[in-house]
């Protein structure tokens, strides 16, 4: 019986991983290779090799309610979409509510992994580590869980840029970045569009002489900013949204295009990609169009090759005394201290069953936790994942056979490759809502929608028209929290605080109150709403609720 586990990373998997052991009433120890909590979020002066790695302006893409842990709301003082430094108070905060510290042991490097000889009949592991001293210790664990991440190993395929040996700039990965600190009056060439090629273009647009941002694929680019000036990524995101997309999954990929292009014209900004906006992950940033348009940002296609100061596209257009390059070409996902059979691949994924465990072990006590990518914020994904795992553990959770295990990976492997434009770069993604419900129904705490509007109609319609935030996982079955209910019924409070450091005073001249004026729109407005386009339904659904609600 599984007793003893290890967590291996400090960072927001960790996090929920190390909570998910204890609230199972399990015995663990956590291993960080450096010396604080927080892993990706944690801004490091200096890069260090083998470890995750952020810029000074990084800004979280998802707002706070959707990333939130699902028993620890964030403060209702804290930004929508926070720097760096706030997401990582916020995990301390998590971290010290939960008394996780005393469970890390900081400084200490897992060196390997490897099952113990009577591993068939006891499941149990041997994990070797290395402290900052060079002291090796192996110690035996019931369990692993790992949280290492996938942003670690900088890809950086140097070969595909033919004449690169003889550029004459400088050059670096994304990794290295930290801000635009010696680049005014550079010429920049940014190659690749994913979120840290985006932020770091327009980052350094504002010092530079001028940035090109080349892209082989293009991107769709969403704001932060949503309708009404609220979140972007609690608008359309709801279990009601969801039920219409898989009916009209085509008029709902035309809608969001449309609207997507009606901001901006993706195809005369250089940026329209092949794939449709739910093929892969977009780009999300406030700036890009602002700086395109004023010139500061250009776009530009693949690169050829490099030739002494000039870069060459695949178009036949040149760049010529460009000064600095910038690689924003992904990250190579690695698990040294794994055994190499734990890392065989299906497709461009690691074999794992749901994405956590490997079908092949005779016994189900490794499980990876945060190695996963959807269309929404990785932490209730890793939670869920964590509070999975240790239920399966401690034997409360069974896993099917390996043969069952199996054919379900390479069904959904196959149906993932055609759905999503997966590569080695970007190996996993899932669609957001059904990977979570599928992993609250192992554990069983997925919402049962139709009880809650028989027992509680006002929290029933915001689980099902309002963003579907973590505290839905918490309102029932192991783990249940007794503050999920408040939690979102004030997610919208939550929201609106940040933006209260100015109110503005209603004009004396009109008579209704806002609540008024909500109840009156909320027939007819609703409807016309809904058949414009339908993500405006969840949006005013959640505000009305909220409006309604005692203050």
């Amino acid at each position: 019986m599984v007793q003893k586990v290890a967590v291996i990373g400090a960072g927001i998997s960790g996090l929920t991983s190390i909570k998910a052991c204890v609230d199972e009433g399990l015995e663990l120890t956590c291993f960080e290779s450096s010396d604080d909590i927080g892993g990706l979020w944690r801004f490091k002066e200096k890069p260090e090799p083998g470890r995750t790695n952020i810029y000074q302006s990084v800004i979280i893409n998802s707002s706070k309610e959707m990333m939130a842990f699902s028993d620890f709301p964030p403060p209702a003082e804290l930004p929508n979409n926070m720097h760096h430094s706030e997401v990582l108070l916020y995990m301390r905060l998590y971290a010290q509510a939960f008394k996780l510290l005393q469970h890390i042991r900081f400084k200490t490097t897992v060196v390997s992994v490897r099952q113990t000889l009577d591993f068939a009949s006891t499941g149990q592991w041997e994990v070797e580590t290395e402290s900052r001293d060079g002291q090796r210790e192996t110690h035996v664990f019931d369990a692993v869980i790992v949280c290492t991440g996938h942003f670690t190993q900088p890809h950086l395929p140097l070969k595909d840029f033919p004449g690169i040996e003889s550029f004459e700039g400088r050059y670096f990965h994304s990794w290295h970045y930290r801000n635009s600190e010696g680049l005014q009056g550079k010429r920049v060439v940014v190659v690749g569009i994913g979120n840290s090629g985006g932020d770091i273009a327009v980052e350094i647009s504002r010092v530079a002489e001028k940035v090109h941002l080349s892209t082989r694929s293009g991107a769709w680019v969403v704001s932060r900013v949503g309708q009404a000036g609220l979140p972007a990524d609690l608008i359309g995101t709801s279990r009601m949204d969801l039920m219409i997309g898989r009916l009209v999954p085509s008029w709902t990929n035309m809608i969001l295009e449309k609207n997507l292009n009606t901001a901006f014209d993706h195809k005369l900004y250089g940026l329209k990609p092949k794939h449709g906006f739910f093929a892969q992950i977009p780009l999300v940033n406030d700036d890009l169009p602002a700086r395109i348009i004023s010139g500061r940002v250009q776009m530009k296609p693949n690169v050829k090759e490099f030739c002494g100061s000039s870069v060459f596209f695949v178009d036949g257009s040149v760049i010529d005394k460009v000064d600095v390059v910038v690689f924003a070409t992904g990250y190579n996902y690695s698990f040294p201290f794994l055994p190499s059979a734990l890392q065989a691949k299906c497709g461009y994924r690691l074999r794992l069953y749901k994405h956590v465990f490997p079908p092949a072990l005779t016994q189900p006590t490794l499980a990876v936790v945060g190695f996963i990518h959807g269309l929404g914020a990785i932490n209730p994904l890793a939670e869920m994942q964590a509070r999975w795992a240790t239920r399966v553990f401690k034997g409360l959770t069974t896993l099917p056979s390996e043969e069952t295990m199996m054919k379900e990976l390479e069904k959904d492997t196959v149906i993932m490759h055609q759905r999503f434009a997966c590569t080695d770069r970007n190996p996993i993604q899932v669609d957001y809502i059904p990977y979570l419900d599928s992993l609250a129904e192992q554990v069983g705490v997925r919402p049962n929608i139709l009880w809650l509007f028989l027992k509680d109609p006002r929290l029933a319609l915001q689980v099902l028209t309002g963003p579907c935030t973590p505290y839905q996982y918490r309102l029932t079955g192991p783990g249940q929290w007794a503050g999920a209910r408040e939690a979102i019924l004030t997610q919208w409070e939550r929201v609106l605080q940040p933006f209260r450091t100015r109110v503005v005073p209603e004009p004396e001249s009109r008579p209704s109150s806002r609540r008024s004026v909500v109840v009156i729109v909320s027939g007819a407005a609703l409807l016309c709403c809904f058949c414009y386009n339908k993500h405006h339904l969840s949006s005013l659904l959640c505000l009305q609720s909220f409006l309604r609600s005692p203050q």
